[in-house]
């Protein structure tokens, strides 16, 4: 495994325990604005905001739409009066203080540190994604961030991995690997880029067609055992 330079991990569902971190945001969001929290309005939110994303992955919005975009939907649907923009603003400050990994994600970001160069590559917003890791135990081992906010396009889109690219100073592609859990963003993406892949699945899900895999692991720690 010599020929990899750079392993270039996606973060929510990846590194980060996003699913955890979003359900505790938005309890504390509502709790911050003095309503009440109904447990199903995560479920709600959750509908709501995946759609939104697919359609940023989609190319046919930005994030910074969905930033509030979701919060309109989700105050219309429960029938409580506030300003989106304005609990959009509480919940990205709830969400960004959230920096909980998946398992065994910190003890392998550690076992490969020094062997490796490690970079995240990620569709979202600016204030969440830095804010987390800059909390997280990862943070000193990750060299180079990559937000679809701060450069204009999302995965699986080209001109993303073209942007990320003059990030990493332009290596050959052959030398690096995309670790993620979205199937489209993350491996369709970046095979099209023309980089091998991992997709990490650990519910076992089938294996949608269309495209090659260079492995598919169920732990994070299977890649100390495979790269490490």
């Amino acid at each position: 495994m010599a020929r990899y330079q750079w392993l270039l991990f996606d973060a929510d569902g990846t590194l980060f325990d996003y699913e955890r971190a979003e359900g505790t945001a938005l309890m504390e969001a509502f709790r911050s604005i003095g309503a009440a929290f109904d447990p199903g309005y995560l479920a709600t939110y959750q509908h709501i905001n995946n759609a939104l994303w697919q359609g940023v992955e989609k190319g046919e919005i930005s994030p910074g739409f969905v930033k509030v975009r979701r919060f309109e939907l989700l105050l219309q649907t429960i029938g409580l009066e506030y300003s989106p923009d304005a609990f959009s603003a509480v919940y990205l400050e709830c969400l960004a203080a959230r920096s909980e990994l998946i398992e065994d994600a910190a003890e392998v970001v550690q076992a490969l540190q020094g062997k490796y160069r490690m970079a995240i590559l990620t569709n979202g917003l600016q204030v969440v994604q830095r804010g987390r890791l800059a909390r997280s135990v990862i943070r000193e081992h990750i060299a180079e961030t990559i937000i679809s906010e701060e450069v204009g396009f999302a995965k699986p889109a080209g001109e993303f991995f073209d942007a990320a690219w003059a990030r990493l100073g332009n290596p050959s592609r052959r030398e690096a690997l995309m670790i993620g859990d979205g199937w489209n963003s993350d491996i369709v993406g970046a095979n099209r880029y023309g980089l091998d892949t991992c997709w990490y699945n650990p519910a076992g899900k089938a294996r949608p067609g269309g495209c090659e895999v260079t492995r598919e692991i169920a732990s994070l720690r299977e890649l100390v055992g495979w790269l490490g």
